[in-house]
């Protein structure tokens, strides 16, 4: 039940909003009573930090399973912004945005366990990257890193809707990957940016 509880509210906090969804209305979504939730959780900010925690491993699965694909770097990168797309496009609003407006704590720390992922992600596509030939093999690894996660988590958490969110992202990756590009990376790039329009 309690796995129910947070995956029923999850979905309604991110497609509705985490302020403007109550305990009542995840109640009467799920045919339970309130009580019911609150044996399982103390408040509304417990299930939402646990909804979050979930998203957080599905998200970070979803990157698993691509990397699994052995995509080069640069296909790699857009097959991720396809996937997220996916995932987040029935919601008007961008959870990150939402998240740290009213729960900033629980952002926050959402936001701790996502740089450190992330920075290793990066890192590790910016590595194989070098290795193929697709990027500069003088990059600064550790800055490239740090300017992509910083213009990501910022567009994130400073755009409202999440369609200009993701249009933003795709800006981002380009600018990025074009900082870093050889010859033959720009000509993946543009193929790349022709096969995602």
């Amino acid at each position: 039940m309690k796995d129910k509880i947070i995956k029923r509210a999850t979905d309604m906090f991110l497609k509705l909003g985490f302020k403007s969804v109550t305990m009542d209305d995840i109640a009467c979504d799920m045919c339970i009573s309130k009580k019911t939730i609150y044996k399982y959780f103390s408040n509304k900010e417990a299930l939402i930090e646990e909804g979050t925690e979930v998203v957080h491993q599905k998200i970070h699965r979803m990157m698993d399973e691509i990397v699994e694909k052995n995509y080069n770097a640069i296909e790699e990168n857009f097959e991720m912004r396809k996937k997220f797309k996916e995932m987040f496009q029935s919601f008007d609003h961008s959870p990150a945005y939402q998240l740290k407006k009213h729960y900033p704590e629980i952002y926050q720390k959402m936001m701790e366990n996502e740089l450190e992922d992330c920075n290793q992600m990066f890192r590790q596509n910016v590595i194989k990257g070098v290795q193929e030939g697709l990027y500069r093999p003088e990059t600064d690894v550790d800055s490239a890193v740090y300017f992509y996660y910083t213009l990501i988590f910022s567009i994130n958490e400073n755009t409202q809707l999440e369609r200009e969110a993701h249009e933003l992202e795709g800006k981002a990756l380009e600018y990025h990957t074009r900082a870093i590009a050889t010859p033959a990376g720009l000509i993946e790039l543009e193929k790349q940016l022709s096969n995602h329009i």
